[in-house]
């Protein structure tokens, strides 16, 4: 894999030096595992099943982060190795052109772009090329911004838990080619790699199987798992069990205890950065929203907060929300969301949800997102320990809710919020 994408990275430096044409696969920004699992999984097998006029020899893998957001991300480190990646081998904002230069070295006409886990570039990259996406595979709410007819691309947007679980089966008829015997596959210097192909597919089916296990919680998820996860489940384990040396050390439960624990290991990380480390923004409205993802209750970050910033215990609240008031203004918010995720003491899993007005026109933004969407949400005022950190006035508006129906992520309350800021 790490060949790959050396290949792959050298196929859109050439791109930028020599303006040769380059098609980008594209995950979302905020780039958790399942849209590098899906955009790395996409790229590799379309690739080496190139349609007969394809637009280049090459589909580009690129996480919409740069490079120095990876460490924040330890459940990436944990899960490379699986597929012998090394964290500098993947490609990143860093490996595009500055923003200044972007349209000049990086022409749109030479470009197309697939994006998975969303359907709609955003910022700079989706004002310069929006009309080059081709097709789209991904789980959340149709933004409409992928033409209706994608031809040989793919234009999938369905309910599914993981996005991987949808590229996983799309991809399987034609993945399932290069398994044949018969099928010859080169690397861009023309070195036969075939012999090695069974092995990288079990790596690589590995690796893709984190993601769909951490977001249905290993198929346990009986409320969410749909059946596109379960299938994907099952073909990607079938290509494990082909190749003796992955699966000899493959336990599905050992796997996804270890992703997970990765996963949750927030203590190495400031707050800021844990706030950033899964993070999606919006215009709508004329209003800015920000949306942060946590797998740590709230509780967890307001004595973080006080921690970085050597508070006593009754001053920790304070800390938390000047740290995220500071990190909403950084980004230029009007509407700044935190969704958590935590398990009970009895090992139930729960939901919070502060939502953050911090001008007048969110403030109304979110009176209309509170009214109309209680009761979806099933939310409920926290009534956890530590003081509120509620606030209701003019200019500002801070609610913390218990999400009773935790069904709903952040692929439907982003949406309602959005809703409310139009």
């Amino acid at each position: 894999m790490t060949t790959f994408l050396a290949d792959a990275r050298t196929h859109l430096q050439n791109a930028i030096r020599n303006g040769d044409k380059v098609t980008i696969v594209m995950g979302n920004e905020s780039a958790d595992l399942d849209s590098l699992t899906s955009a790395l999984l996409f790229a590799y097998v379309r690739t080496y099943t190139p349609r007969p006029n394809s637009f280049s020899p090459f589909y580009v893998p690129v996480l919409n982060i740069p490079a120095s957001d990876i460490a924040i991300r330890p459940e990436f480190l944990a899960l490379l190795p699986y597929a012998n990646i090394d964290s500098e081998s993947l490609i990143t904002l860093n490996d595009l052109p500055n923003l200044d230069d972007l349209e000049a070295k990086l022409p749109p006409q030479n470009t197309r772009w697939i994006t998975v886990d969303h359907n709609a570039l955003q910022g700079k990259l989706g004002k310069l090329y929006a009309s080059r996406v081709v097709g789209t595979i991904d789980h959340h709410e149709d933004e409409h911004k992928v033409p209706s007819e994608t031809g040989d691309e793919p234009r999938i947007i369905t309910k599914s838990v993981s996005c991987t679980s949808l590229v996983t089966n799309y991809c399987q008829e034609t993945w399932d080619k290069l398994s044949n015997p018969e099928t010859e596959i080169k690397d861009e210097r023309g070195v036969d790699v075939k012999p090695f192909w069974l092995r990288w597919d079990a790596m690589i089916a590995q690796f893709a199987l984190a993601s769909i296990l951490i977001d249905t919680n290993n198929l346990t998820s009986k409320d969410k798992t749909t059946d596109h996860d379960t299938k994907a489940v099952e073909y990607l384990e079938s290509k494990i069990e082909a190749t003796m040396a992955v699966s000899a050390l493959y336990n599905r439960q050992e796997f996804f205890n270890h992703i997970t624990e990765a996963k949750h290991d927030l203590d190495s990380l400031q707050l800021r950065d844990i706030l950033r480390k899964d993070y999606k923004e919006w215009i709508e409205g004329g209003l800015k929203l920000g949306v942060s993802s946590v797998v740590k209750p709230i509780d967890y970050l307001v004595k973080k907060a006080g921690e970085e910033e050597h508070q006593s215990e009754n001053a920790e609240s304070e800390a938390f929300l000047d740290t995220a008031k500071q990190y909403a203004e950084d980004r230029g918010l009007n509407l700044f969301a935190i969704m958590t995720t935590s398990s009970s003491e009895e090992g139930q899993f729960q939901r919070q949800l502060l939502v953050w007005a911090l001008n007048p026109d969110a403030v109304a933004a979110v009176k209309r997102f509170e009214r109309k969407s209680s009761e979806e949400l099933g939310l409920k005022p926290w009534s956890g320990s530590g003081p509120s950190i509620d606030d209701e006035s003019k200019s500002e508006y801070r609610k913390l809710w218990q999400q009773q129906q935790v069904q709903h992520s952040r692929k439907r309350v982003a949406p309602l919020i959005r809703e409310a800021m139009t």
